[in-house]
């Protein structure tokens, strides 16, 4: 099974640069976040005609949104509310006897301090809710990927400056320390760090601020797909899309893919 990630920034205005990418990549799983459109405005025809026809989207109105995908029948689909906000950051599927957790988590604002700034303790509270609910209603045992736009980049290599950006949002301490406990609670492997040794940098994510992102190449991986220990014996790949981030009108995120055996 491949399965793929892309936060898209706008899926009405992208749908031709996600169609190109189901063309070429033939994943059998597309999870997409910051949708930023209404159910009844998502493009369901342009990748139904891809052969996408097993859809379960959750839009808001220029904010937020996530959509999954799938050229296989889903057996179940969820959506949730996080942090007591229906704000349309987590779904998922059941298909083929594995879970698809669809996530995106709050980028946190500007300011690392939760006494002046909101975002930021949102964010933080949603690692944390999520962390305690994978625990109470799963097992380590259970086959679950966990993926989206996590907007944290969690070690020192996913950055392309750890000393420069501890004190930038997605980079923090209290960021990197509660994902790491969100990690723990399923023994969760990161394929992307399973397949690309830690000193190495690696980025799914380059600032539209930087005119020249290639040559300043101020990246972060902000991009995960996660699986648990009976996926993690079955895994085959892990790729990423970097041309994606020089499409006309790109998003500032690439496409992540991974193949497992299910």
């Amino acid at each position: 099974m491949k399965i793929v990630t892309w936060n898209i920034n706008s899926v009405r205005l992208r749908a031709h640069l996600v169609a190109n990418v189901l063309k070429e990549w033939q994943p059998d799983i597309l999870c997409l976040q910051e949708t930023k459109t209404l159910d009844e405005t998502f493009p369901r025809e342009t990748f139904s005609n891809l052969g996408y026809v097993y859809q379960h989207i959750q839009g808001m109105k220029s904010y937020n949104g996530q959509a999954i995908l799938s050229r296989l029948p889903f057996d179940k689909t969820s959506i949730f509310d996080r942090c007591g906000r229906q704000d349309c950051r987590h779904i998922s599927v059941t298909l083929q006897g594995i879970e698809v957790h669809n996530l995106y988590v709050p980028a946190g604002g500007d300011e690392p301090d939760i006494k002046i700034n909101e975002k930021y303790k949102h964010k933080l509270d949603f690692v944390d809710e999520m962390t305690h609910w994978f625990q109470e209603h799963y097992t380590k045992n259970d086959k679950i990927v966990a993926l989206g736009d996590f907007n944290i980049a969690p070690y020192e290599h996913d950055v392309w400056s750890h000393k420069q950006l501890l004190k930038v949002i997605s980079h923090t301490p209290p960021e990197t320390e509660r994902l790491a406990k969100m990690k723990e609670s399923l023994n969760w492997t990161d394929v992307g760090r399973h397949f690309v040794p830690e000193d190495e940098k690696l980025y799914t994510w380059w600032s539209y601020r930087n005119r020249d992102y290639k040559k300043s190449n101020r990246g972060r991986r902000l991009d995960h797909i996660w699986v648990t220990d009976p996926l993690k014996s079955g895994l085959k790949s892990f790729e990423t899309m970097p041309k994606a981030r020089d499409f006309e009108k790109p998003s500032d995120h690439i496409p992540v893919m991974i193949e497992v055996n299910v």
